[in-house]
């Protein structure tokens, strides 16, 4: 058998066992397909899915990508592990809300009312508060840009009701350099 012959062979197998180690895979994602459960601007169910009261509603896991929550009415929602992407939420309410783990992706939360809410162990990289309520909200553990933190420092007030956490504490405000706590009023 020439050189040539026994390189076509081996190039064969290798391709062949390759098939068969992502054939279960394939036949997987055949039978059961990946859902993606995000809500797409383009998609009408999904802008038909939040036309009604979604407060006290359980919208754990949730996608929301380029989508327009302004002016909804969150409070109360259990929005735990849900993500965020390039998501308005300006004028929102997300009052009492738990979204302990949330990602929320440069998602704009401007003059929104997170008071009391629970963003624990949450990514919100790239997201903006301008203007937002957070008295009572816990950040603990969460992942913010440094302007955000120094911002929500500046007006960091109240104890979150369910956590127990000052708003000031999480957001570890005293540990940030060039930080400089509100002076009381007196």
């Amino acid at each position: 058998m020439s050189i040539e012959m026994v390189s076509i062979f081996s190039s064969l197998n290798k391709s062949f066992k390759r098939l068969l180690i992502f054939l279960p895979l394939i036949i997987g994602l055949l039978l059961n397909p990946i859902s993606a459960n995000a809500l797409y601007p383009s998609d009408p169910s999904s802008v038909d899915g939040l036309k009604g009261n979604l407060h006290g509603q359980d919208l754990q896991n949730t996608e929301y990508v380029k989508y327009d929550l302004s002016g909804q009415d969150l409070g109360e929602t259990n929005l735990q592990g849900a993500y965020m992407s390039v998501t308005t939420a300006a004028n929102a309410s997300f009052k009492g809300a738990n979204m302990d783990s949330l990602i929320a992706y440069a998602t704009r939360f401007d003059n929104a009312d997170l008071s009391n809410a629970i963003l624990t162990n949450s990514d919100l990289l790239k997201s903006y508060f301008d203007g937002a309520n957070i008295d009572g909200t816990d950040f603990t553990d969460s992942n913010l840009d440094l302007s955000q933190r120094k911002a929500l420092c500046a007006r960091a007030t109240g104890t979150n009701p369910k956590t127990g956490v000052d708003t000031l504490d999480s957001l570890e405000c005293t540990g940030l350099k060039g930080y400089m706590p509100p002076t009381p009023k007196g």
